[in-house]
């Protein structure tokens, strides 16, 4: 028997962008969409396109979420996607070739962000791999907002791409944003983290010199800088979240 692939996918409210995200994955054996709770059209799209989906609420993170996806398939090998990324079509002629000669690696792809309609190639977005194809048995998902995928295989890096259109709408964009730093605030405080008001300020200048500096989110021109300040104001939001919540040691 040939190994099975499937493509597992998390959603919450994503009915503009699950049809072209099951679109590009459509050589797969299986596609299994996890979705938390979603008020729209989403769950109808996938069940039209002939995906499977399975509502679970996100008690856990985004870890929990993507480890109960794992459960929801039988298939060897297992490939995760977010509803905003597409895979670029020689995709489907590469992973077919690592399952037929069944390489015990994991693998990396390279997500090429498009933030809102504009390629990036500098600063926070790039290079930007992520691990996301692998033996099923092989991976495990540790983390609250930035879950990690953690596996007991070497790792290799797929000579193909996907293409990650992250924030296409401001309201989405400022949505997650209070969603990500609610959770990791959240965490910071269940891990009794330090605090001080001088984080406030200090911590966002320095991820702002980072993006925008270090990395050179300069030479995407304008959006290089929107985004360069959205992360600065990101990681205030996280910090204040933190300061001014739940207590936590304060100096």
């Amino acid at each position: 028997m040939q190994p099975r692939l499937a493509i597992l996918i998390l959603t919450y409210n994503e009915e503009k962008n699950i049809g072209p995200c099951m679109d590009s994955a459509a050589f797969a054996d299986e596609i299994v969409v996890v979705d938390s709770g979603s008020t729209d059209q989403t769950a109808a799209i996938v069940a039209e396109k002939g995906g499977k989906v399975v509502v679970h609420p996100m008690t856990e993170g985004f870890a929990g979420q993507r480890n109960f996806a794992l459960t929801q398939t039988q298939a060897e090998w297992v490939l995760f996607l977010d509803a905003d990324e597409r895979l670029a079509p020689d995709v489907a002629a590469e992973v077919r070739r690592i399952m037929e000669r069944g390489d015990a690696f994991a693998y990396e792809i390279l997500r090429k962000n498009i933030v809102f309609g504009q390629p990036v190639f500098h600063g926070g977005h790039a290079p930007d791999w992520s691990l996301r194809f692998y033996p099923r048995a092989a991976i495990r998902w540790e983390g609250i907002v930035h879950e990690a995928a953690k596996v007991t295989l070497p790792v290799k890096r797929l000579q193909a791409c996907m293409f990650h259109h992250t924030y296409q709408e401001w309201e989405r964009y400022f949505f997650k944003l209070n969603q990500y730093t609610t959770m990791l605030a959240q965490k910071m405080r269940d891990e009794r983290k330090k605090v001080r008001f001088s984080d406030l300020l200090l911590r966002p200048m320095a991820g702002f010199f980072k993006f925008y500096i270090l990395k050179a989110g300069w030479r995407d021109g304008r959006m290089g800088l929107v985004l360069a300040l959205l992360h600065f104001f990101y990681t205030m939001t996280k910090y204040l979240k933190v300061y001014y919540g739940a207590p936590v040691e304060r100096k």
